[in-house]
């Protein structure tokens, strides 16, 4: 009897491990069909077909909203002791301190929208300022092909007969040195035509303009400003506004800017 029980539970086993292996490819055959009906061999329709949406959950904010203000004024209202009531004024005040809190949020997030919109009109307007030259207050100026001359302008703080202009490389070195009338007073314009004291061309290059002159009978040293020749904007950002570029020299904030003048 042994031996009939054994023959015939062999055979149940054996039908049991079939079917088990035979439900695994099942399984692979469905997932398979499930990526097979997830795009449709064409690579423009599966480029253009919408993302499956996925629960993203949402970030807790740890302030306190409108609502929730609502919901712990409705808590306390409901649990005050009746014959303590609370004091109109008071959640009134309690109502009013919350609203002022909202609305100087909002104020505050208008007000960046505003420093943005302000930032890029101003970027558009100071695009106009692209092939022009503008003063600005450094006594360093770029001489390149496309500007053989450098210019500037000298402030002097009273009427001067005879003013002292020295033209200086970026290493300090004296290359040129002229005399230009200063008996107007106030701003005196300067002019040097790239070449040093023997006639020769300087090669491109930052150069500085320095000026002196005798004040109250002391020569002293004259504050001097060189015009820059703008090549582009940067939008740059709600603190620095918009930012002219300048050819040889680098960048300058526009509110940095003396005066502008014709190429």
């Amino acid at each position: 009897m042994s031996l009939i029980n054994q023959l015939n539970n062999a055979p149940l086993g054996g039908q049991s491990q079939t079917s088990t292996q035979s439900a695994a490819p099942s399984k692979q055959v469905t997932s398979a069909a499930t990526e097979q009906t997830s795009t449709t061999g064409n690579p423009f329709l599966d480029a253009i077909r919408l993302p499956e949406e996925k629960s993203i959950p949402e970030a807790n904010s740890q302030g306190l909203s409108q609502e929730d203000f609502f919901s712990l004024l409705s808590q306390q209202l409901s649990m005050q002791d009746p014959f303590k009531p609370v004091d109109n004024d008071q959640m009134i005040a309690q109502m009013a301190a919350f609203s002022t809190v909202d609305g100087i949020s909002n104020l505050n997030d208008e007000i960046i929208n505003l420093n943005t919109v302000m930032t890029s009109s101003q970027a558009l307007q100071a695009s106009g300022l692209v092939g022009q030259k503008v003063l600005i207050p450094s006594d360093t100026g770029h001489l390149s092909v496309e500007d053989p001359v450098l210019k500037g302008v000298v402030s002097t703080p009273e009427a001067i007969e005879i003013i002292v202009v020295r033209i200086e490389d970026d290493k300090g070195q004296l290359i040129k040195t002229f005399e230009v009338d200063g008996s107007q007073g106030g701003n005196v314009d300067v002019s040097w035509d790239g070449l040093d004291k023997n006639g020769d061309a300087m090669p491109s290059g930052n150069y500085s303009i320095k000026a002196s002159g005798r004040v109250d009978g002391q020569s002293e040293e004259l504050a001097v400003s060189t015009y820059a020749h703008v090549t582009s904007v940067s939008l740059g950002t709600a603190s620095t506004g918009s930012i002219l570029n300048l050819r040889g020299i680098g960048g300058i904030k526009l509110g940095d800017v003396l005066a502008v003048s014709e190429v």
